[in-house]
């Protein structure tokens, strides 16, 4: 009986994955609000400001799909399979990624976000002191070096496992 409560109490997760798409929402909101402030502004606005608006859409997008990718193979690997009629559009990476994968996806994508914000602070290099611009630089390379690592563990962990499931080599 305790195993089967244990067991059933994944669906605890389902919740929590549906309000993930209460986050997709509003980024999407945050995503169109700075789309209309380009849109109303594009011929005032000077080439750097240009820039740093267009990386700041690229940067909610990459993380609206961070969440997506959460969400889906979380729910997939965590709570139950995900059923997708014939003939819907089904995500090739759906039901693929178990969560060592998916690590290693958010931690790519974290150095995504923050090379783009690293990138925007470049931009306007002249603004920004040079002891708050080094820790930025650390800061990246921080999560460069995690990111890493976690995928030299992930391949050093999971080697033997991966290579025992592919009899093709």
């Amino acid at each position: 009986m305790i195993e089967r409560l244990l067991y059933a109490s994944r669906w605890l997760l389902a919740p929590i994955y549906l309000g993930l798409s209460l986050a997709l929402i509003a980024i999407a909101i945050k995503f169109f609000q700075e789309t209309y402030h380009l849109l109303g502004h594009i011929l005032t606005m000077g080439e750097s400001e240009m820039v740093l608006v267009t990386l700041a859409l690229i940067d909610l997008s990459l993380v609206a799909s961070l969440v997506v990718m959460v969400m889906f193979s979380g729910y997939e690997n965590f709570v139950s399979r995900i059923d997708v009629r014939e003939g819907d559009d089904k995500l090739d990476w759906l039901g693929k990624l178990d969560a060592g994968t998916l690590k290693l996806k958010v931690a790519a994508s974290i150095v995504a976000i923050s090379s783009i914000h690293l990138l925007q602070v470049f931009v306007n290099i002249s603004q920004m002191p040079s002891d708050k611009l080094m820790w930025y630089v650390i800061i990246h390379l921080t999560f460069v070096l995690s990111a890493l690592l976690m995928g030299v563990l992930d391949r050093i962990s999971f080697a033997a496992h991966r290579d025992h499931g592919d009899k093709s080599h």
